[in-house]
């Protein structure tokens, strides 16, 4: 019996160990340090509980610590691999993961048998519990927040044949953006965005299409992306500021009239395009494609069954735990941005999948008489140039230069 006290002791401190170089190396130093100290205050709970405490309670806070590792190891080691980024943090993160795992299984186990026979009967859907409202959304949260630096490789706009000039964006809370411009030659210019984990690489198809309609077009990293400065926020969160940003840029463009402005965004891009047209007045149409989520309450379209009421508790619990863990200030549900835009065209791409095309007709109610909704249920996910090329640029030409009066 002391023997499996010293084990799990031991896993702790490891945990412990590698989960205050994690916390410490995000943000300032004093920041930091807190960290670290809640790290060592909450070990010393455990620790004592682990050692004085007998079969149940030591269980529990074997349990309790197992949680907190997984998540986070899962979160921040898991998510960096997963990208193929191997950093000192990655090792850190796994190093949690590993001994987070080992003392959720003991804690597990430790609790069924210091449970009576007829209670150990709950283990199951308290396991399924445990997974599915708190381990998964809270690792997609730490996830979400910590997310790994991504790379812009060697791509540019010169690979489509298309002069560019590489720019520097300055958001009004200091964070310094790296971005392209392809010069208009109609007066017209639009923002493309790239969406979650990605750069400005992976929209060059997209800005190739509208560069070769004359448009202007700034293509940047979002913050903490590709040679973008900042922290990385994968639900975007942060969008507000940046394409504040980008439209300054443009309107103050000399071959730009700052009246025929437009954003267009992919995934994580086209939400945050949705809520920056909400919050400016000169963003005067949007294209956004692959929009679904990112507040709970995005997932008001859900039928009330019971897969709808999981999927709404699981997102309460993850947008919850990233307001908590992020310092980026919560967007506005997407439905709310888009009757914010009302009288602005907007345009929603949406594809196959079970969120995406419900998602759209419900944003569209939100200003049915100025947002179109272009389904294809084919096509996966931001892949609408990709599979019907030929539609995607008649559709997507058309709408902008109806809405920027080009032409």
């Amino acid at each position: 019996m002391r023997n499996h006290r010293r084990i799990l002791v031991v896993l702790l401190l490891v945990l412990a160990a590698a989960l205050a170089g994690l916390v410490v190396r995000g943000g300032s130093i004093g920041w930091g340090l807190v960290r670290v100290v809640a790290v060592a205050a909450a070990t010393s709970v455990l620790l004592y509980g682990i050692w004085t405490g007998g079969p149940l309670r030591r269980a529990v806070c074997a349990l309790i610590a197992g949680c907190a590792g997984t998540v986070a190891g899962a979160g921040v080691g898991g998510g960096h691999l997963a990208k193929s980024v191997v950093t000192l943090t990655t090792g850190l993160g796994l190093v949690v993961l590993t001994a987070g795992g080992v003392l959720l299984v003991a804690g597990c186990v430790g609790v069924v048998r210091a449970l009576h026979r007829w209670w150990r009967l709950l283990a199951l859907p308290a396991a399924y519990i445990l997974l599915q409202f708190l381990l998964l959304p809270l690792g997609v949260a730490v996830y979400a927040t910590n997310a790994p630096p991504t790379t812009l490789g060697g791509e540019n706009p010169a690979r489509y044949g298309l002069s560019y000039e590489d720019v520097s964006l300055r958001a009004r809370d200091g964070v310094t953006l790296s971005a392209w411009y392809l010069p208009s030659s109609n007066r017209a210019a639009v923002v493309v965005l790239h969406g979650s984990g990605s750069t400005r690489t992976d929209v060059l198809a997209q800005a190739a299409v509208l560069g070769r309609h004359g448009y202007g077009v700034l293509v940047p990293d979002a913050r903490g992306h590709g040679r973008s400065r900042g922290h990385a926020m994968e639900f975007g969160w942060y969008g507000n500021r940046d394409v504040d940003a980008a439209v300054t840029y443009l309107a103050s463009r000399p071959d730009v009239d700052p009246g025929r402005i437009g954003v267009l965004g992919e995934s994580m891009g086209g939400e945050q395009a949705l809520t920056a047209a909400a919050a400016d007045a000169r963003i005067r149409a949007v294209v956004a494609e692959g929009v679904t989520a990112r507040v709970s309450a995005d997932h008001a379209w859900l039928p009330h069954d019971v897969v709808g009421l999981i999927t709404r508790v699981e997102s309460v619990v993850t947008f919850g735990a990233s307001d908590l863990l992020s310092g980026a200030p919560r967007p506005i549900p997407l439905f709310d941005a888009v009757a914010a835009t009302a009288g602005r065209p907007v345009l929603i791409i949406a594809g196959r999948g079970p969120d995406e095309i419900p998602a759209a007709r419900f944003y569209r109610s939100a200003a049915a008489e100025s947002v179109q909704v272009w389904e294809i249920p084919d096509t996966g996910h931001t892949r609408g140039l990709a599979t019907h090329p030929d539609e995607w640029t008649a559709r997507v030409t058309t709408f902008l230069d109806r809405a920027l009066s080009v032409g």
